[in-house]
C-alpha cells in the first residue's frame, strides 16, 4: 500500500485512501471506531471537520451521529464533576423470519443520581405495564414482540427527557452477538453527561 504524500511512498503500511498525514491520522481514528464502535479523540483534535467528511463519505452513519454530539473539550473545573446516565436498548432478534423479527427488547436506565430514577419513574407511568425492575441505579422496561413501536415511543421519549435534564450525549456504540442459533442480540448504549458542582458538606 502507498500513500501520496508529497510524493513520499509509505511501505509496509496499510492505507486507506490517499491524501496526506491528516487524512492518515483521521483513518485511525475511523479504523478504531470500527473496531470498538467507540469515538475516542484527544482533547486537542482540531480536524473534527475532516473526520466528519471522511464519515461522510465511507456512509459511516453511526460515526456521523457520533461527531454530530457535542462533546467538552476543556477540564472541568476543580469546584465540579461529571454525572453520567447511560441508556441502553439491548433488542434479541429472530435469524429465521423475514422480514427479521423482535423478539423482545429491553430498555435500561443506569446512574447513580437517584433524583433522575425516580423522575422517570414517575414521568413514564404510561409505560409502567412494561417496568420491569428499579434497581438502587436502574429503571428496566421490558417489550414482547407486539409492542415494538411502544418501545420505539419510549425510547425517543426517554433520549429527549434525559437531553432536556440538562445532559449531552458523550458517545454512543452498538455491539451484535449471536447467543443462540436462532437468535441474534443488538445492544444499542448511550452515555449521557453534565457538569454538576460539588456541594460542600
Amino acid at each position: 500500500f502507498m500513500c501520496d504524500d508529497g510524493g513520499r511512498v509509505y511501505q509496509n503500511e496499510c492505507v486507506i485512501g490517499t491524501g496526506g498525514w491528516l487524512k492518515a491520522v483521521s483513518t485511525i481514528y475511523i479504523l478504531n471506531f470500527l473496531r470498538t464502535s467507540e469515538l475516542t479523540l484527544p482533547c486537542d483534535f482540531k480536524e473534527t471537520e475532516l473526520l466528519r467528511k471522511e464519515a461522510d463519505f465511507y456512509q459511516i452513519e453511526p460515526l456521523i451521529q457520533c461527531l454530530g454530539d457535542p462533546k467538552p473539550h476543556l477540564p472541568y473545573p476543580t469546584d465540579s464533576y461529571e454525572e453520567v446516565v447511560e441508556l441502553s436498548s439491548t433488542r434479541k432478534l429472530s435469524k429465521y423470519s423475514n422480514p427479521v423479527a423482535v423478539i423482545i427488547t429491553q430498555l435500561t436506565i443506569t446512574t447513580k443520581i437517584h433524583a433522575m430514577l425516580e423522575s422517570i419513574s414517575c414521568s413514564f407511568t404510561k409505560w409502567n405495564k412494561h417496568m420491569m425492575d428499579t434497581r438502587d441505579y436502574q429503571v428496566s422496561f421490558t417489550f414482547g414482540p407486539c409492542d415494538h413501536q411502544q418501545e420505539v415511543s419510549l425510547r425517543v421519549h426517554l433520549l429527549d427527557f434525559i437531553s432536556k435534564s440538562g445532559f449531552t450525549i458523550r458517545n454512543t456504540r452498538v455491539h451484535h452477538m449471536s447467543e443462540r442459533a436462532n437468535e441474534n442480540t443488538v445492544e444499542h448504549h448511550w452515555t449521557f453527561c453534565r457538569r454538576a458542582r460539588k456541594v460542600d458538606e
